[in-house]
């Protein structure tokens, strides 16, 4: 028996978890109380991966479908042999703009997955990159490039000094945090409250954190209409800090005119907030020592999920709390990585548009709303391979229907994963990835989140089962049987010339060494390189809090200054303005919820997490269940003008009237055993899978504030 030390890499918070292995399997998994940050705390999802980790159903050994849909196992070389071929095929004919590649949360997780597959996509020349981020986050990049020129340039909640933080759709107790790397953010919420401080929680559902503080209901996809009404008392009762805005921004004279048409008396109808209270909070962020806005996906997924994401940090700007202690600071890294993905090409915003629907590329992806239609539109540059790993967009994509169609027309799919998902099924080829335990790893894109500057090392904790491989060694492995090369990768060229074996571990050992925090190869002593990081199994804190007075050095914008009223977000106000209300016959409103047991897609095959039979309900308040003949218990259907689904309801008085929530990420009819597999209904039935219906500047599904109604179940009873 031996105890590992390594951390989590199912969520944000990275907690560090210690392992109990025994034979070379892990045996169990706890908390590790040594480690920082964490210090003892890890959440239910963390602990169970110990059974997937062991789980009978997981992908173990390449598999080719037959022709009769079942599944047989091959070998990696004639596996990766095969898909070489066709791809070669397809690139001599269609050109290397006919592959494409679809990525889900899992392998944002992961330091070399993404490196090697842009690289990757960049050596065959196609620009069908898309992710799960058009799901969750990639509006607040939008937001970054046009505020900053910088869309890696992000902002993070200084929760250690701030006097008042309003949190806009995020939960962090259940979440443990997004866009934002702090283990124990409970505690950090707390301690805002002990020092006299407050935690304002503003979110259609009185979610478990804002139980804890204070609530502030306000409508599904009312955020920007809030911020603006904010924004509008700040200006109108001179409550700006003239002196921030002077420093730090352009544009502040036209987002004050912008804000002169959202009076709170107004805005009350669209954002759900009672005017006197919203002239209080605009005071109350104004004249506080130090406040900061943050918002989550709560506020990332409705129809102007960029203009909310750029108005949070107007807001903070303006009131003065940018770049200061206490407000929205830029965290460090010790690699230098602004400069890093600005010179890879992967820090792009606009650099490409979609040929379905224009939409703007964010950091390389295109929205994967759009890929149905690439699939099916003919004409140059249509999509005819493609590789989906770590993820499952038959589930996690609004148009399952349409989707599932357009799989069907691919030439070739192959699915790199630890089962064989939804998506996985209609696939010609299932390939096994190892676990997070089963690899080395470092926490490269979260390296500018974390509340407190830190760092991290992990070596694998037990060898891969069966003949699970990592992905980079897939995509590497791939790419030489296809003649790319390793020319095909920029940051392995150096290694090469180098006369080393082009590893993502070398790559990090090079870029630690030559950081802002490196050891520059022996000339600056106690400097970071690899070797240090792996002697210290739970990290490195660098200090305790994240320097100030670092934005004008950040900011890409030639005039170093923040654009507070880019012509993009103009239009984007107007296009709010302009909102259409909702259809006849659909008078509630659909919003989305985090759980503490349940994580996206992929994590409902954990019997620790599942236990007790566990349900997957349609949450609504008291009084809508008694307008439209609900119990508690009661199976219902839900209808959006786009579809139904069939889920239990649960009657709690947590919901606002008029709002329904669901948690996404059910509802997988895929290959796993039905004693694990939790079933449900997956909610992205009721969305749009109109490419048209896609948020603008970030191709952003509309998934909150999606019009529904409700009623019992035909012939249905309680389930």
């Amino acid at each position: 028996m031996a105890q590992a030390s390594t951390y989590c890499r199912i969520c944000e918070p990275l907690c560090g978890l210690d392992v109990t292995v025994e034979d070379g399997a892990v045996a169990r998994i706890r908390p590790d109380a040594a480690h920082p940050l964490s210090r003892g705390f890890a959440c239910p999802k963390g602990i169970a991966m110990a059974e997937v980790q062991n789980d009978p159903d997981r992908v173990l050994y390449p598999l080719r479908r037959r022709s009769d849909g079942a599944f047989e196992r091959v070998g990696w070389d004639e596996a990766l042999t095969d898909i070489a071929r066709r791809l070669n095929a397809l690139r001599a004919k269609h050109g290397g703009e006919s592959i494409g590649w679809y990525f889900g949360n899992p392998a944002t997780f992961s330091y070399s997955h993404p490196v090697w597959m842009h690289g990757f996509m960049s050596a065959l020349g196609s620009p069908h990159l898309y992710s799960a981020g058009s799901q969750d986050v990639n509006n607040r990049f939008a937001a970054s490039a046009l505020l900053y020129g910088a869309p890696v340039l992000v902002p993070i909640p200084d929760l250690k000094r701030t006097e008042l933080l309003l949190m806009l759709g995020a939960n962090p107790l259940v979440s443990h945090g997004s866009v934002l790397t702090a283990p124990r953010i409970r505690d950090d919420l707390s301690a805002i409250v002990r020092r006299g401080g407050r935690v304002v929680v503003a979110d259609p559902r009185r979610t478990e954190t804002a139980r804890a503080y204070e609530h502030l209901p306000v409508l599904p996809d009312g955020d920007a209409w809030l911020l603006l009404s904010l924004l509008h008392v700040i200006f109108a009762e001179g409550l700006e800090d003239a002196a921030s805005c002077a420093r730090q921004a352009q544009g502040v004279g036209e987002l004050r005119r912008l804000a002169e048409a959202f009076p709170p008396e107004e805005t009350a109808a669209r954002s759900g907030v009672p005017a006197t209270t919203v002239r209080d909070l605009a005071r109350d962020l104004a004249t506080a020592g130090s406040a900061v806005v943050y918002g989550r996906t709560g506020t990332c997924l409705g129809r102007h999920g960029t203009l909310t994401a750029f108005l949070i940090d107007a807001v903070t700007l303006v009131t003065g709390n940018l770049d200061r202690p206490g407000g929205a600071v830029f965290g460090a890294s010790p690699l230098r990585t602004e400069e890093i993905l600005r010179l890879s090409g992967l820090a792009s915003y606009g650099k490409n548009r979609s040929r379905v629907g224009g939409y703007p590329d964010v950091l390389g992806t295109f929205p994967a709303g759009v890929m149905a239609e690439e699939i099916t539109t003919p004409g140059r540059g249509r999509l005819r391979a493609l590789i989906v790993s770590a993820g499952n967009p038959l589930s996690s994509v609004p148009g399952a229907a349409a989707l599932g169609a357009a799989l069907d027309d691919l030439d070739l799919l192959v699915c790199i994963d630890l089962y064989v998902s939804d998506t996985g099924r209609k696939a010609d080829y299932v390939l096994p990835a190892t676990t997070f335990l089963e690899r080395e790893d470092f926490p490269l894109p979260f390296l500018q989140t974390h509340l407190t500057p830190y760092v991290t090392w992990t070596e694998r904790v037990v060898p891969p089962r069966g003949e699970a491989r990592q992905e980079w060694e897939i995509i590497e492995a791939l790419a030489r049987r296809m003649g790319l090369g390793l020319g095909a990768f920029r940051a392995q060229r150096f290694a090469h010339r180098l006369g080393v074996r082009p590893s993502p571990r070398f790559l990090v050992d090079v870029l630690l060494r030559t950081g802002p925090s490196g050891d520059w190869y022996g000339l600056r002593r106690g400097g970071l390189s690899l070797r240090r990081l792996r002697g210290a199994p739970q990290g490195i804190v660098f200090r305790e809090h994240h320097r100030t007075g670092t934005l004008r050095r950040r900011v890409l914008h030639k005039d170093k200054r923040v654009h507070l009223a880019p012509q993009e977000i103009v239009e984007e106000v107007a296009r709010l303005r302009e909102t259409p209300g909702p259809p006849d016959g659909f008078p509630l409103r659909l919003i989305g919820l985090r759980e503490i047991r349940s994580h996206n897609s992929w994590m409902h095959n954990a019997p620790a997490l599942m236990r007790g039979g566990r349900a997957h309900t349609a949450r609504i308040s008291p009084p809508d269940a008694a307008r439209y003949g609900i119990q508690d218990g009661t199976l219902c259907r839900i209808t959006s003008p786009h579809g139904s689904i069939e889920i239990p309801a649960r009657v709690t008085g947590e919901m606002t009237a008029g709002v329904v929530a669901v948690p996404h990420g059910w509802g997988h009819q895929g290959g796993w055993r039905t004693a694990n597999a939790a079933g449900g209904a997956n909610v992205n039935l009721l969305a749009s899978p109109d490419p048209a219906d896609l948020e603008r500047l970030a191709g952003m599904a509309w998934l909150n504030g999606v019009p529904i109604s409700i009623a019992p179940a035909p012939g249905r009873g309680e389930s």
